[in-house]
């Protein structure tokens, strides 16, 4: 499976981006996929995740009201709808796909890992 993340970019505070992840090798249909991000000099931390049916999306504190995962599994793509960006939002954003149906918030769970996309939030 080979994940193609995209959509990052520079934007201002309390402004919106949405980021894909586009599939290709086999269909992730049965996969539970997340959404991790990196800052600079942090580790990575989970951002969203959701299950192969796109039922029980969960998401990071820091994110919950903002962020809305959702996935289509007829197009092979999940998407991270991030509205009311803040600057401490700013990481570069990954993509994964779990071995298992559901998605999990630790990344030892996730197989499959995308090259990530930037995002910037300025003030």
């Amino acid at each position: 499976v080979q994940l193609q993340a995209s959509g990052g970019g520079l934007v201002q505070a309390g402004g919106s981006l949405r980021l894909s992840c586009a599939a290709s090798g086999r269909a992730v249909s049965n996969n539970g996929m997340g959404w991790f991000r990196q800052a600079p000099g942090a580790e990575r931390e989970f951002v969203a995740g959701i299950s192969w049916r796109g039922a029980s999306p969960h998401y990071a504190d820091s994110v919950k009201g903002r962020f809305t995962i959702s996935r289509d599994n007829a197009k092979n793509t999940v998407y991270l709808q991030m509205n009311t960006l803040k600057p401490e939002d700013t990481a570069v954003y990954y993509c994964a796909a779990s071995l298992k149906s559901f998605a999990s918030a630790s990344a030892r769970e996730y197989r499959y890992w995308g090259q990530g996309t930037q995002v910037t939030v300025s003030s």
